[in-house]
């Protein structure tokens, strides 16, 4: 490979590892103490599982000075489980919940929390001091979360209760968010309603690709053309 087309190539990837690695710097919080943004951010949710015994649907809410007001429903169950109580009144995708995945754009510098409605008790938040300081919601992409996943025992996600945080990993592989709807005497499990989300890349960080190899596409014809002439 000759010295240009090194540089050429070396300047493509320090490109796109700049716009890249400025993806987790725009985020301000996402987790039990809020979520908010720098920038309009964009995510993708996924629905996992549930486990509650309530007929529940996650939505995405406003928050302005404790006021909350719904502005997405991502994922609604159309029953409370696959089959009553079995498996810890275990809902799946296609079965209890239709629709898999959501993307919802954060706008920028607006305070926002995610919301599971059980439909029985009023509504508990992933913000914990929308709870009154009660946590009832998991962040993270640690394995003790993800194995816990389409486990009948709830254990697990009981000893999880320290993630709050999910900021580090949602620019990284995803992060796996447990909500409990306090139902069983508030058993703090977790996994009543159970989604990822991960950051979407932002149009910036692609075109910055598509412009570096359409520059070293272009730099490779000219000196193409000058060989043959």
């Amino acid at each position: 490979m000759n010295t240009k087309l090194l540089s050429a190539l070396t300047a493509t990837a320090a490109a796109t590892a700049l716009f890249g690695a400025g993806a987790p710097a725009q985020a301000a919080s996402f987790g039990a103490n809020g979520i908010q943004f720098d920038k309009d951010t964009t995510l993708l949710f996924n629905f996992k599982q549930s486990h509650g015994m309530y007929q529940s649907s996650l939505g995405i809410y406003s928050v302005d000075n404790s006021a909350v007001s719904l502005v997405k429903t991502l994922f609604s169950e159309t029953k409370s489980s696959d089959n009553q109580w079995e498996n810890e009144w275990k809902g799946t995708l296609g079965n209890t919940v239709l629709g898999g995945s959501e993307v919802f754009t954060f706008l920028a510098n607006k305070i926002y929390t995610l919301g599971l409605d059980s439909g029985w008790g009023g509504s508990v938040y992933s913000t914990s001091s929308l709870n009154s300081g009660s946590q009832q919601a998991v962040f993270g992409g640690h394995s003790q979360l993800w194995s816990a996943l389409d486990k009948e025992s709830t254990s697990t996600f009981q000893a999880a209760g320290q993630f709050t945080n999910g900021l580090g990993s949602l620019f990284n592989g995803g992060t796996l968010i447990g909500l409990d709807d306090r139902g069983n005497s508030n058993d703090s499990d977790f996994q009543d309603f159970t989604v990822s989300a991960e950051a979407v890349p932002e149009p910036m960080t692609m075109t910055g690709l598509a412009l570096g190899l359409g520059g070293l596409v272009a730099a490779r014809r000219r000196r193409a053309s000058k060989t043959t002439s």
